[in-house]
């Protein structure tokens, strides 16, 4: 049974950083592709950051240079640093999980496992 976590979110004022934790259980996390989405109110969940079982990477033209993505395979929990936030990065945030990442990494369609999501709120 997979089961994904969320935690780290909360309401921090622009330019703030927050640190959003995705735990993982129930099948072998190394080896899968697990991203990060995000989804504002009114607006269509949105690929922000994906990292494939070998480290890679692929970002979201509006997070680059402010969020990374990371991952502890000891702890099977993947990590989401957010830098310089902005009230556009407002929504809730969901990590996904998928037995390898593809091209359309940012689709929601392609991933096979979702956490339940938690809420970022910046404001101005």
């Amino acid at each position: 049974h997979v089961q994904l976590v969320e935690s780290g979110g909360g309401s921090v004022q622009a330019g703030g950083s927050l640190r959003l934790s995705c735990a993982a259980s129930g099948y072998t996390y190394s080896s899968y592709c697990m991203g990060w989405f995000r989804q504002a109110p009114g607006k269509e969940r949105e690929g922000v950051v994906a990292i494939d079982s070998d480290g890679s990477t692929s970002y979201a033209d509006s997070v680059k240079g402010r969020f990374t993505i990371s991952k502890d395979n000891a702890k099977n929990t993947l990590y989401l640093q957010m830098n310089s936030l902005n009230p556009e990065d407002t929504g809730v945030y969901y990590c996904a999980a998928v037995i390898q990442c593809r091209a359309d990494w940012n689709e929601t369609g392609t991933y096979n496992y979702w956490g339940q999501g938690t809420q970022v709120t910046v404001s101005s």
